[in-house]
């Protein structure tokens, strides 16, 4: 697992330890972001550029998905005792990859359904109704997600780690932290299917508010990170 160097304090064999949860955290909030943007668009009647939304889709879906891909079927790919992060960050980033990808693809194919008429939010809803089996799937994975986090007390940064490592006399605060991102993230998807069959109203809005919420501190700790993971390899090297 990790190491201890002679002299003490903690040392990593990063050759055996990739990780590149912050592209992926960076990007997931991203495409959180974007939904909610996308969504509030078409549910109060604004016009939408469907190839401009194809390009943001398409970007964070196929980052998302070959990093997802690789660390799901790479296992474990944190090869000094961490095959958790195979499940907590891999296989929900390649599901969320996934689902972008093929809204890109749609969007670039059949952006004309994004017109402003009528029958636009019926159409995308029956559109999305298949799909959003998956995504209410997902919703109860991100549920478990965090209660293993807090279950097992995960996501505790080392005291090496810049930042987050000053709380790690406090382990529950951290998986605390990235186990509620989870729960926000699941409740939004559990919604998913209920905003589609009503398309608008109280629950769309709670929706939007989790996944907005999940999807800046997502973006901005996958931001921080950057930092704290390269001061964290600095010290441990």
């Amino acid at each position: 697992m990790l190491m201890l160097a002679a002299q003490g304090g903690l040392k990593i064999d990063w050759a055996r330890m990739p990780t590149y949860n912050t592209i992926m955290s960076l990007c997931a909030g991203a495409g959180l972001l974007l939904v909610v943007a996308l969504g509030w668009m078409l549910l109060s009647g604004r016009q939408v550029m469907p190839d401009a939304w194809a390009m943001g889709f398409g970007t964070l879906g196929l980052i998302l998905f070959v990093t997802g891909l690789h660390m799901t079927l790479t296992w474990p790919l944190a090869g000094q005792g961490f095959p958790f992060d195979n499940v907590i960050f891999g296989e929900p980033s390649l599901a969320f990859g996934a689902l972008l990808l093929f809204a890109a693809f749609f969007l670039w194919k059949r952006g004309d359904v994004m017109r402003t008429t009528a029958d636009r939010g019926r159409d995308i809803a029956a559109l999305s109704a298949p799909v959003s089996v998956l995504v209410f799937g997902l919703g109860l994975a991100c549920l478990a997600i965090a209660a293993a986090g807090w279950r097992y007390t995960l996501f505790a940064a080392p005291p090496e780690e810049p930042i987050s490592g000053e709380f790690a006399d406090f382990p529950m605060l951290e998986a605390s932290f990235m186990s509620g991102l989870y729960v926000l993230t699941g409740v939004g998807a559990l919604l998913f299917p209920a905003v589609l069959r009503r398309r608008g109203g109280p629950v769309a809005w709670v929706a939007g508010v989790c996944w907005t919420i999940a999807g800046l501190a997502f973006l901005l700790f996958g931001a921080l990170n950057y930092f704290t993971h390269i001061g964290l390899i600095v010290n441990t090297m």
